[in-house]
């Protein structure tokens, strides 16, 4: 028992071992593989969290590129980028006496990049202040904005330019770039124009002459980016016909004229009548076309050539010249004057019939003297409607006059029609009513009774001069057109002498000096077509008769108070731009 015991024993024992052999080499190999699935499955989530950050950055990027994109690369540009303007390089202009009244300068845009600043943002900002003229802490606001690229100012002289240098700071550029600039400012706004913040030429001479102008086609020089191109200049200037001086002279009255009379607006025009050059050429309201930025739309239009009118009785002398051409009448013929007749259904009477009445019988030399409204009626109801609508024709009525400025608008004259058809319309043309044209053609058809019966050009440039003064260029106008006999130019150039001498005209006489003139004084019409109580005042005159040569005018629209005429607001204004033209022109006195 004992022996077979212990057998079983030892059997025992022997399976014991085997099964626990076998257990300690299972442990042992769920031990080995353990340690290497374990790496392999964090392997697995890391890069599936990178993958799934790829995705997720793929996604933002796709966004930020397709919808956020451009607004982006905007704020990107804004704050890398330095303005910079590029504009044609012109040339000079200067008026007849050889001065500058326009010109080109170099100026400088400030911009500031604060990150590259070596000193503290105050110090900067108080250093910059008064050169620029912008507060401290305003300047301070605007480093704040950005770490690069702020403008800070614009349109810096060269002086300032030179200063701001010499503070020898980090952080700061200087863009120079090319301006137009204007030494007279408001004096010829109206006739030069001026250039806009593109380099664009806006209105005036800048514009209808910029082929003159402008240099040759510039290229940019490799390396200089940024800095204005350099051009091939040469020595030429657009030379106008207009003498500064008595341009000052004229809008400095004119202005005194509009205020005196709280006119709307007022123009003076003055001419060579032998050659169709304007000498001065007043216009306001005006502006300063350094800061056109500044001035009211209205004011950049040149209503001289632009804006139409009814002239009144400054067209009498034309219509006596058209009788007279037309043999009518005789210089020394005389007519009746009843003071007020009635006229296919309307009454015409003349401006002074309800203090003087009638003036009976009277010469044609006193129909004009006397401004009569009814005299004018009766000289031209000699004449055939269809020839005294043709003869209007020929004076160029109805047509732009040609004037080397632009925006010119044409006069406007009823149709042929029904201004045979309708007496009225002859009568109302008779004393300067019906029709309208522009200050610039009525003083060009009254030039034809100074200059012996021609129609010129009127124009304000005289062409390309270089330094010596030499014309190099010229601009290339219609041969004078002869519309009346030279003949009836002078007799009714002696007629416009008595109105002068004890007619309307009288406020204009200047001692030493025979003085032609009409004075005109008429109703505006309302965009009805429809008169009411609003004025127009003109007064046109030649000087000096006895060898005419100027024509002066002036036209003041809507001048306020009972005693607004063109006797009294034009007539004078008219007499203080004459008296600085016969110096000026060194005229002397008759008999001297």
């Amino acid at each position: 028992m004992p022996h077979h015991a212990n057998m079983v024993s030892t059997r025992d024992r022997s399976r014991s071992r085997r099964r626990t052999s076998k257990f300690f080499r299972r442990r042992a190999t769920r031990a080995t593989q353990l340690p290497l699935q374990a790496p392999r499955l964090r392997l697995m989530m890391v890069w599936g969290l990178l993958l799934f950050s790829m995705v997720g950055l793929t996604v933002q990027l796709a966004q930020l590129q397709l919808e956020e994109g451009p607004e982006l690369l905007a704020m990107a540009r804004e704050q890398q980028k330095i303005y910079s303007v590029s504009r044609a390089a012109r040339r000079p202009v200067i008026d007849s006496q050889g001065n500058v009244v326009a010109v080109d300068r170099m100026v400088y845009t400030l911009f500031v990049h604060p990150s590259m600043f070596n000193q503290p943002l105050p110090e900067v900002a108080s250093q910059l202040s008064s050169l620029v003229e912008i507060e401290p802490t305003a300047l301070l606001e605007q480093f704040g904005q950005q770490e690069t690229g702020i403008r800070v100012a614009g349109n810096l002289s060269e002086e300032t330019a030179k200063r701001i240098r010499g503070l020898q700071l980090d952080g700061i550029d200087l863009l120079p770039a090319q301006q137009r600039l204007y030494p007279h400012q408001e004096l010829l706004a109206q006739v030069v124009g001026y250039i806009d913040y593109d380099g664009t030429a806006q209105a005036g001479l800048e514009y209808s002459y910029q082929d003159q102008l402008l240099y040759e086609e510039p290229d940019q020089t490799p390396g200089l980016a940024g800095l204005p191109p350099v051009v091939a200049k040469d020595d030429q200037s657009l030379q106008l016909t207009i003498d500064s001086r008595l341009q000052r002279v004229a809008q400095r009255n004119l202005a005194s004229t509009l205020a005196q009379h709280r006119a709307k607006r007022g123009t003076v025009l003055v001419m060579d009548s032998a050659s169709g050059e304007i000498l001065a050429m007043a216009v306001s309201p005006t502006y300063d076309p350094n800061r056109y930025y500044d001035a009211d739309v209205e004011q950049f239009k040149n209503w001289a050539v632009s804006d139409l009118y009814e002239p009144g009785s400054t067209f009498k002398p034309i219509n006596i010249a058209i009788a007279l051409e037309a043999g009518v009448i005789n210089p020394d013929d005389q007519l009746y004057d009843e003071g007020r007749i009635p006229y296919e259904g309307w009454t015409i009477q003349n401006s002074d019939f309800s203090v003087s009445g009638g003036h009976g019988t009277i010469s044609i030399t006193d129909v004009l003297r006397y401004s009569s409204n009814v005299g004018m009626v009766h000289i031209m109801e000699g004449m055939d409607r269809e020839a005294y609508y043709s003869a209007l024709e020929a004076l160029g009525l109805g047509q732009e006059t040609g004037v080397d400025l632009p925006a010119e608008t044409a006069g406007q004259l009823k149709d042929r029609s029904e201004f045979v058809s309708k007496g009225i319309e002859a009568a109302t043309t008779a004393f300067g009513q019906g029709f309208s044209l522009t200050p610039m053609q009525m003083l060009q058809l009254q030039a034809t009774l100074a200059n012996g019966g021609k129609l010129v050009t009127p124009h304000v440039v005289r062409g390309l001069v270089n330094q010596a003064g030499e014309l190099t260029w010229q601009p290339q106008r219609p041969a004078p057109k002869q519309v009346f006999d030279p003949s009836v130019s002078q007799q009714v150039l002696e007629m416009m002498e008595a109105v002068v001498k004890d007619g309307t005209g009288k406020p204009a006489q200047i001692s030493g000096y025979r003085i032609a003139g009409k004075t005109g004084t008429a109703q505006k019409a309302n965009e009805f077509g429809q008169y009411g109580n609003q004025r127009i005042t003109s007064f046109v005159s030649i000087v000096p008769v006895d060898d005419p040569r100027y024509v002066v005018l002036a036209v003041i629209d809507e001048p306020q108070g009972d005693n607004a005429y063109g006797s009294t607001v034009a007539a004078p204004l008219v007499k203080s731009v004459i008296e600085s033209l016969l110096v000026f022109e060194r005229v002397p006195p008759q008999g001297s």
